[in-house]
């Protein structure tokens, strides 16, 4: 039989009460804290959650009991306190108590219009919020509508006199507010923001400060720090004769704190309560530990602090807050770490909307790449490249782009696409790139004749037309939004380097330019884990060149193939130059031939006019290379095999820039990925060419260098024949993009049309692209990594996919011993970040 403990169904709270957030709710815990700091907190009962359950179906407390505890007729008010403040709650209740008695009473003690102001708040907010009542009728009533009249129209509407039992009113109140939480609407709203199904509710009673009647009275609040961009500064309202929140909700009618040139302060009027307002918001910061915004009521001069909450603040704030107070000797470093979320970190990397203007949004998407970006609307890469020419910022808007698009991506300032989801070309090369994007707005109808945006409401957007993107939260904006600037300032380096410290996973990034390079290294990745060398030959004059070799046969090819080669060798010195000291991992070309090739007639008859052959023998030659499906087909490894001259001259130009670069600097040790394996024998053939190759190499320059050779685990069967593919390879990089793709059967580019649908419906937890499936894919993972150890203890284990950046994924990969994880570049940080508040939490560095 479970044992029942006995949990009293209210406490005053006291220094010494048993009070805690998980069983009274996180304001009742705040109080309480206050209370110990010996601030002037009124008199304050706390409710707790089985209480308040028990209260929402019909079972009350001693009320009579309760009441008494504030004495001869009390004034009280009610609050939520759930376990989170975020999770939210029922809207406070001011005044319960006052009834017709208690009116007169206070019209002899504070006047008439003080004793109105107090009884008519509590008539309009109790039918409005507890008897249900047409809120219109009371929320519009006059300012200086009698009492009376206020009565009497309750009266009407509720078909009985307004209660006038303090008990009764405080019985009604409860019950309304536990009632409200246990909703369907509520239940839905504190799930949104991630509260369990089953979160409790507290409320908290408390003997109301009045804030109006004689000499000074009134309410405000005060924090110390800028919630935008987490610098000291003192910023709030106070209001004369008002009560709770009135100063923030009437700003109009409210004084500044501090002395203004533009009005009246709290500080001129009342320097006493301003000076003991500074030494409580002190207080708070060093024995609380946090920021806080601090509720106040002055009633007759004399000071009230009835609550005090986490100033609400964005990503800027979160980190210079946390760094601030490390740094002032508050909070520890890894404390400091903690504090801060990975998902925060975009907002500080890239420009972002600003949260306090006005949002028009025409389509709404995936957020496939963060940050945001303002330009006019283009519907070609051509149209993008002109538009970078005359210096005017476009956002480039597709049904979905292709590897063609990616010069036109490189000029625009944003993507929008009407297909694709979060591994979806656009999304994966603008992730890269550092580019908003929004990907998946099926909402939005595209016609490229004609060149226009036709938006989910109507509103027809022409070529040319400014539009904001914001890639952090999936929509386009119409017009120039306003934006705020990155802040990577010295409190995010800061941060990340006592990030590094902690962390014991390296982090590595995707790059495939040297402006991605420079990216990785100025966002201190600990080396390059995938280069795509694929992206290389996109630009104009390479590509050309590319589709020369496709064309051609037998010597001719291998001549084309010698063009190639200096370019390679030269983005490859590049990359070693800007990497000098860390690793680089270059992945031998991936995608089918067929890629590089035009497909509309427009781009046949310009590839037919470059190469000097007729369109129709382009269009055969294209015809021929064209496959039921590409992604399975002749790419990777099978292309390497089949056509051995294109990894040969890749490892060559490797080879030969590894050469360069270690005559200028520290040696580079470069790492030669085979793709897409699937059988020992495919890394076996590769690898005694690769391995020729640096032999040539060598007696060629008379330079040793050294390098490592490993395989791309992108395939079901590779995961599983580890072991023999492990013989022959000194790393194995889970290419977790596609083996989830080849898992699932699933097409990464085409899944953004029902994975909403999916996920909502509960197929699948969470789009399988966007954070890595755990029981399919992170089996295989699993199978792969120990199979692999199996056949070479000494293998390096990574994952390269867009999942290397994602927090939930690296805890799985850290979990399981793989060495590193790699990402774009502009997800390193929170990689860093994620990875470092993982080893803290293991090792229990804070309490």
């Amino acid at each position: 039989m479970q044992k029942h403990i006995d949990i009293p169904e209210f406490v005053e709270i006291t220094p010494t009460a048993p009070i805690s957030a998980s069983l009274h709710g996180g304001r009742a815990k705040c109080l309480q804290r206050l209370v110990r700091l010996d601030m002037p907190v009124p008199k304050t009962i706390a409710l707790s959650f089985p209480t308040v359950r028990g209260i929402a179906a019909g079972n009350l407390p001693d009320l009579e009991d309760l009441v008494a505890l504030f004495g001869p007729r009390p004034l009280l008010s009610v609050r939520p306190s759930s376990q989170d403040p975020d999770w939210g709650g029922p809207g406070a209740i001011l005044n319960i108590g006052m009834n017709d008695a208690r009116h007169a009473e206070l019209t002899q003690l504070l006047g008439h219009n003080a004793a109105d102001a107090l009884y008519r708040r509590f008539v309009q907010s109790y039918a409005a919020h507890v008897a249900r009542l047409d809120p219109d009728v009371f929320d519009e009533a006059e300012a200086d509508i009698p009492v009376s009249d206020l009565l009497d129209a309750y009266e009407e509407e509720a078909d009985e006199p307004f209660p006038q039992e303090p008990a009764r009113q405080l019985a009604d109140v409860l019950q309304s507010m536990a009632r409200a939480w246990e909703g369907t609407t509520a239940r839905l709203l504190r799930q949104a923001k991630g509260a369990p199904a089953d979160a409790g509710l507290g409320l908290v009673v408390q003997d109301m400060a009045l804030g109006v009647g004689p000499a000074e009275s009134g309410s405000g609040v005060i924090q110390f720090v800028d919630g935008t961009t987490g610098l000291p500064q003192i910023t709030g309202r106070y209001k004369s004769q008002s009560q709770g929140r009135d100063a923030v909700r009437g700003p109009d009618e409210a004084i500044y704190l501090t002395r203004d040139p533009r009005g009246p302060s709290l500080e001129e009027l009342r320097p006493e309560v301003f000076a003991e307002l500074i030494r409580l918001g002190d207080l708070c910061r060093t024995r609380l530990r946090e920021e806080m915004q601090i509720e106040f009521t002055i009633h007759a001069g004399a000071l009230s602090v009835l609550d005090a909450v986490r100033v609400v603040r964005g990503a800027r704030a979160e980190v210079r807050i946390a760094v601030a107070l490390a740094q002032d000797g508050v909070l520890q470093p890894e404390e400091a770490v903690m504090r801060v979320e990975p998902g925060t970190l975009p907002e500080l990397l890239h420009r972002q909307v600003d949260p306090r203007g006005q949002r028009d949004v025409f389509a709404r998407g995936i957020a496939a790449s963060p940050g945001a970006a303002t330009g006019r609307i283009v519907f070609t890469a051509r149209a993008a490249q002109s538009s970078a020419a005359r210096d005017e910022p476009c956002i480039l808007v597709r049904r979905e782009t292709s590897p063609e698009d990616i010069r036109g991506m490189h000029a625009s300032v944003g993507v929008l696409t009407e297909r694709g989801g979060v591994t979806s070309h656009a999304a994966v090369i603008a992730r890269g790139l550092g580019l908003p994007c929004v990907v998946g707005a099926s909402g939005m109808r595209l016609n490229r004749r004609e060149k226009t945006l036709v938006a989910d409401d109507g509103r027809v957007f022409r070529e040319g037309d400014v539009i904001t993107l914001d890639g952090s939260a999936g929509e386009a904006l119409s017009g120039a939004a306003p934006l705020l600037e990155p802040a990577l300032d010295d409190a995010f380096q800061t941060l990340l380097g006592w990030a590094d410290a902690a962390r014991d996973i390296a982090v590595r990034a995707n790059a495939d330019t040297p402006d991605e390079a420079r990216m990785a290294r100025a966002f201190k990745a600990d080396g390059i884990g995938l280069c795509r060398t694929e992206h290389m030959f996109f630009e104009e004059a390479r590509l050309t060149v590319m589709r020369e070799m496709i064309f051609a046969d037998g010597e001719n090819r291998a001549a084309v193939i010698e063009r190639l080669l200096p370019m390679q060798r030269a983005d490859f010195i590049a990359l070693f130059e800007i990497m000098q000291g860390t690793p680089v991992c270059i992945r031998l070309l991936d995608p089918p031939l067929h890629e590089f090739l035009p497909h509309g007639r427009e781009g046949l008859r310009e590839l037919a006019d470059a190469l000097d052959l007729s369109v129709q023998t382009v269009t055969r030659r294209v015809e021929a290379l064209s496959e039921f499906n590409p992604m399975l087909g002749m790419r990777g490894v099978r292309l390497g095999i089949a056509v051995p001259e294109i990894y040969d001259m890749q490892a060559r130009a490797i080879f030969e820039a590894a050469v360069s670069a270690n005559g200028s600097g520290d040696p580079v040790v470069p790492e030669v990925m085979i793709p897409l394996v699937s059988a020992r024998r495919e890394v076996e053939i590769v690898k005694a060419r690769v391995d020729a190759v640096a032999a040539a190499v060598r007696a060629e320059t008379g330079a040793a260098f050294d390098y490592r050779l490993g395989v791309m685990v992108e395939t079901p069967r590779a995961a599983l024949r580890a072991d023999e593919i492990a013989t022959h390879s000194a790393f194995l990089s889970f290419g977790t993009n596609d083996l989830t793709q080849m898992a699932y059967g699933l097409s990464r580019d085409d899944a953004g049309r029902f994975m909403g649908s999916y996920v909502n419906q509960g197929v699948f937890a969470e789009d399988p692209f966007h954070r890595l499936d755990k029981e399919g894919v992170g089996e295989l993972l699993m199978i792969g990594a120990e199979r692999g150890r199996r056949g070479r203890g000494d293998v390096v284990l990574s994952v390269c996919g867009e999942h290397g950046g994602d927090p939930d994924s690296i805890a799985f990969c850290r979990s399981a011993g793989f060495d590193y994880v790699s990402c774009s570049p502009f997800r390193v940080p929170v990689a860093r970040l994620a990875a470092a508040r993982l080893a803290i939490a293991e090792n229990d560095r804070i309490l």
